[in-house]
């Protein structure tokens, strides 16, 4: 075989490949008419068409046939295992009840912890398996998914082994978080410190000994909690060695990304209320925005998050579905890609970057994901695209191709 291909195992010729790759000085990183070669699940050569003798190959060949690849989307921040649905409040807010008003009623969150807790393992992976495939058969390849319905030892514990359970039996990358911080739970509405004592001195270690999380996430807000509490949970989390994520700034200003970027966060998510000093403290630390439309779209925000000012600080901005059943029952990261162009003004290269390589650096996971560079996972989407901002123009026909996970091809 010629040493050319690297010892590749399968090849995409004639491809417009968008890399994402900032190293690759043109948008989206294009390299236009150029081969691809994956080996082991790895990509192990990208070449253009005119430097390729094909003849000796002896792997498989497939013709992309000028169409796109890009890297296999990300979705960062999901809720995908919950139990049940909250369509009566989403009737609620339309006759002029505020979340924060259902959530002091009862509501919200809390609602959905009942319905969680009143579930099994198998019945919580059931209820969640079509909403990852939906994820999946719209090109993604890599997903976060994080607890916070259960909000005792023993729920929390379930939803992340449940999580680890349905990610083995689909092509999908996962990412797990630990979100026991979600909301204060019934049992402890009159001591929120005692819980969040539970959370950092057992809940956070034990997570960490079993390899059940990947990172730890807080719901900084006035309903939720304080800034001094978040920050209990971000030092137990980095004295367990486990990645710090935040729910911050989403209903009002918290400086709770001020705070977490202090703790060298990941990401800071939501983020309609964030200040100047909050953007320079991230851009510091190097955290990540995670922007999520579909919230600010489904509860009929109006405060938008300071996109300009991240891109002036030149703040990475990911893009994510924020799926769950009561701000953001959204199973569709394409459509979060059109959102964050039409509400928040991101243009479709800085949607597309939002949900592949930052989408990839909110999880800690740049160096294996999110970009299509020799070394990285050979998670990949072939679409029948003309442009790739058709992805983030054109919302509900069926663009893909090819789905790519680990140099296999799952959908087609």
């Amino acid at each position: 075989m010629n040493s050319a291909f690297g010892g590749s195992e399968k090849i995409w010729i004639n491809a417009q490949i968008a890399t994402m790759n900032p190293q690759v000085k043109t948008p989206y990183g294009l390299l236009k008419d150029h081969a691809l070669g994956v080996k082991n699940g790895t990509i192990a050569l990208i070449t253009p068409m005119q430097d390729l003798d094909i003849n000796d190959f002896q792997g498989e060949i497939i013709d992309a046939q000028q169409q796109y690849l890009t890297p296999g989307l990300v979705d960062s921040h999901t809720h995908l295992i919950y139990g049940g649905q909250r369509s009566a409040e989403f009737s609620k807010r339309l006759h002029g009840a505020t979340y924060e008003e259902i959530s002091r009623a009862g509501g919200g969150i809390l609602s959905t912890v009942n319905a969680t807790r009143a579930l099994g393992e198998d019945e919580l992976a059931e209820q969640a398996r079509p909403r990852l495939e939906a994820l999946i058969h719209e090109g993604v390849t890599t997903v976060e998914i994080k607890s916070g319905y259960g909000l005792t030892f023993e729920d929390e514990l379930k939803i992340l082994r449940t999580a680890k359970k349905l990610a083995a039996d689909f092509p999908i990358r996962l990412r797990t978080t630990l979100l026991a911080a979600h909301a204060v739970p019934p049992e402890y509405i009159n001591d929120s410190d005692r819980y969040i004592e539970l959370v950092c001195k057992e809940m956070i270690p034990l997570v960490a000994t079993e390899g059940l999380a990947d990172a730890v996430d807080v719901f900084c807000e006035k309903i939720a909690f304080s800034p001094a509490q978040s920050e209990l949970v971000f030092a137990a989390a980095q004295k367990a060695g486990l990645g710090i994520k935040v729910h911050a700034e989403q209903l009002s200003n918290s400086h709770g990304a001020e705070l977490a970027a202090g703790y060298s966060a990941w990401s800071v998510d939501h983020l309609e209320y964030l200040d100047e000093a909050g953007i320079k403290a991230m851009k510091k630390s190097g955290t990540v925005a995670t922007l999520l439309p579909g919230a600010f779209y489904f509860l009929g925000e109006t405060k938008k998050p300071p996109v300009e000012l991240l891109r002036q600080y030149q703040v990475p901005m990911a893009l994510a579905s924020d799926l769950n059943p009561g701000s953001s029952p959204l199973a569709s990261l394409l459509l979060m890609l059109n959102m964050g162009c039409v509400l928040f003004g991101l243009t479709p290269e800085e949607a597309l970057q939002g949900a592949t390589r930052h989408g990839a650096m909110a999880l800690g996971s740049e160096k294996q994901i999110g970009t299509l560079s020799v070394g990285r996972n050979a998670d990949m989407v072939l679409w029948n695209i003309e442009d790739p901002a058709q992805l983030a123009y054109q919302f509900g026909t069926d663009l893909l191709v090819q789905r790519i996970f680990a140099g296999d091809i799952s959908h087609a």
